[in-house]
């Protein structure tokens, strides 16, 4: 509920800047109801609008609080939404007195494009992501966790120095307009896919790599066959998955199965509720996922084409997990480095039925990244969004229908 606005109170003030598409993308309008959520009063001293797609809009605002400490919350809300202050110099460093531990004042990073200045000149900050600190090397600005600081490290502290630069909406790129509306289960399915397709083969013509983050619904769903022809045919450049995904692919490779059941008519397999656990045996027999493949043991499926296409994937481990399989990181820190490793240079990123890899996902990927979430429970797209990816849009349908489409999508166009 905001504190009622009381003139006579506002005794501290500070001069803050934006720049960018302000209108468009709804960023002044939030501007704006920051300041009164804190109680505080502001005044436009300087607005100028853009004029053409390109050239972006500038705002100058005066805004005063009723003491110090309010005000410096608000600084901090404002900053995220691409508000800098005027004033104020070179960004504040700190060094860090021991392993694992920040000053106590450290700057917590937005996944948005970020520069910080040093030296009277900005920087912009490389690995950006969020819920990390940034680190001052030789010049350099670097997204650093926390588990990752050693002693010695100067990173930034305070709000000075700091300018965030919130993803814009794009007013000229009308063919990926879906990309702002948000998530909806009344979304046609086929429009969706179609404009997904334009996405993937924009992110191939730019050089930028397409990574898929699938659960074990892809299979359930009867989508690891154009999943894996999506891979076959160059459109996956990397596959971030869970173990058990890669065990109900290689059970549906090796018995036709997915937790038992058939895949061919939904039935109940005799005994199948054991074939999940004969698939993970098969391959400890064999060594490993690739030399299964590579002794013919494993002919068919996702994680075959990944290997066949030589294109990389993780698959992280859980508490839950049966196995797991001998390719299966269980080192939870080792398996973040591995997903963030393949999410370099990515321009596109389709979460297929996985709440807790498309969040982790999203955690690591900076804002001008795009997502696709695909889930049947648009809670799961929801809540990607909720936990600071902003730019996810969700899909709510099959999984397996959607992967269906976009192969065939992909496979019409290329053959057009």
């Amino acid at each position: 509920m905001p504190i009622p606005y009381n003139k006579a109170s506002m005794q501290c003030q500070e001069v803050v800047e934006a720049e960018g598409h302000l209108i468009d993308s709804h960023v002044m309008e939030n501007i704006f109801d920051k300041v009164v959520e804190h109680g505080a009063r502001f005044e436009v001293e300087q607005f100028r609008i853009g004029r053409t797609n390109s050239e972006p809009s500038y705002l100058r605002l005066k805004v005063e609080a009723p003491d110090e400490v309010v005000l410096e919350h608000l600084l901090e809300e404002l900053l995220g939404l691409g508000c800098a202050p005027t004033e104020g110099g070179d960004a504040m460093l700190r060094a860090v007195e021991r392993d694992r531990c920040a000053p106590e004042e450290f700057y917590s990073t937005t996944n948005h494009r970020t520069y910080v200045r040093h030296g009277q000149r900005w920087v912009e900050v490389e690995n950006q992501r969020m819920d990390a600190m940034i680190v001052l090397d030789e010049g350099r600005a670097v997204c650093r966790r926390l588990r990752d600081l050693r002693r010695g490290d100067r990173i930034v502290v305070g709000l000075r120095g700091i300018r965030v630069i919130p993803e814009s909406k794009e007013r000229d790129r009308l063919a990926f307009a879906f990309m702002a509306n948000g998530i909806s289960s009344e979304r046609q399915v086929e429009t969706a896919v179609r404009q997904t397709a334009a996405l993937v083969r924009h992110a191939v013509e730019q050089g930028q790599k397409v990574v898929v983050v699938a659960g074990p619904v892809v299979v359930h769903t009867g989508g690891a066959t154009p999943l894996a022809s999506l891979i076959r045919d160059g459109w996956v450049h990397a596959l971030l998955a869970g173990n058990a995904l890669g065990v109900h692919d290689v059970e549906a490779a090796l018995f036709g199965t997915s937790l038992g059941v058939r895949l061919s008519d939904g039935r109940q397999e005799e005994h199948g509720h054991r074939n999940h656990m004969r698939a993970i045996n098969v391959i400890y027999h064999a060594g490993s996922l690739r030399a299964a493949v590579e002794s013919g043991c494993l002919r068919s499926g996702i994680l075959y084409q990944c290997i066949s296409a030589r294109v990389p994937f993780v698959l992280a481990g859980s508490l839950r997990d049966d196995g797991p399989l001998p390719d299966t990181i269980t080192d939870m820190n080792c398996a973040q480095d591995a997903y963030a490793a393949e999410l370099k240079g990515a321009g596109l990123v389709l979460c297929l039925g996985s709440m807790l890899h498309s969040i982790a996902t999203g955690n690591m990927l900076p804002s001008w990244v795009k997502i696709v979430c695909v889930d049947i429970n648009p809670a799961v797209a929801t809540k990607v969004s909720d936990r600071g990816t902003g730019q996810a849009v969700g899909v709510v349908t099959d999984v397996g229908l959607f992967l269906d489409l976009l192969s065939k999508a992909l496979l019409a166009k290329a053959l057009a």
